[in-house]
């Protein structure tokens, strides 16, 4: 299947333009078969600047049933504010349904989130992009050095195209920071979601989210019990290399 454009090329031109020439150059390609990702959190300034450029732009939305009830009332007051549908997105029930028989409501305090993650938001991410060319995500390399620091503009995605139909992600506010993204969103005075004001950063499942201190990373945040016992496990590499 030939490809619209080189995608190599186009990532190292577009690598300094604005997240508003990234977005022109998606529609210019893809146009309504273009979906936006909306978490509830700070992709508002990405669907934001999307519906500037198209008011019929088609935006989705993963619920997981463990959102905060904040971030459902944001989602809402989202669709209200623009004035465009939100396609939700629910887990399979039957899935979810044999975890929870088998695991309870917390199993991924004891066995990581990887399996709940999976079911939750991976499974109906995946149904979802198996009928679309193009995506963009809100991500950016700000949010998290160790995994999201090399995040290009337009990719190729790794994870959910198949041989026989390549899909697009674009990801035009990659090169922004926290900040600028939070002066857009005051500058404009769009919605935002109010558990951002209790100190909450990276917003995610209410049981996987915490709010954090200052001058804490904002992934930090996520996953907490986790991150503690990746940092254990790497001291204790570190001991053994020591002993090598």
């Amino acid at each position: 299947m030939s490809h619209p454009f080189d995608i190599a090329e186009v990532a190292a031109t577009y690598a300094n333009k604005s997240p508003q020439d990234i977005l022109k150059l998606a529609f210019e390609h893809f146009g309504n078969d273009l979906w936006i990702s909306f978490s509830g959190a700070e992709d508002v300034v990405l669907l934001d600047m999307a519906w500037k450029l198209n008011k019929e732009v088609k935006v989705f939305s993963l619920d997981t049933g463990r959102l905060h009830p904040e971030t459902y009332r944001f989602i809402e007051q989202v669709r209200e504010h623009y004035g465009i549908p939100i396609e939700v997105l629910s887990p399979d029930a039957r899935l979810l349904e044999a975890l929870v028989k088998e695991k309870g409501l917390f199993s991924f305090y004891k066995d990581g989130h990887g399996e709940c993650c999976g079911i939750r938001k991976i499974e109906p991410l995946k149904r979802k992009l198996s009928t679309v060319r193009a995506w963009a995500t809100g991500q950016r390399r700000d949010q998290s050095p160790g995994t999201r620091s090399q995040v290009a503009v337009v990719e190729l995605d790794g994870a959910f195209s198949t041989p026989d139909k390549p899909l697009y992600k674009f990801n035009p506010l990659s090169s922004m920071s926290s900040d600028e993204v939070w002066a857009y969103i005051r500058m404009l005075e769009i919605p935002y979601n109010s558990l951002h004001e209790r100190g909450y950063i990276s917003i995610g499942c209410e049981p996987c989210t915490r709010p954090v201190l200052p001058n804490q990373h904002e992934r930090e945040g996520r996953w907490w019990w986790e991150e503690a016992t990746q940092k254990e496990c790497g001291l204790h590499a570190g001991n053994l290399i020591g002993k090598a």
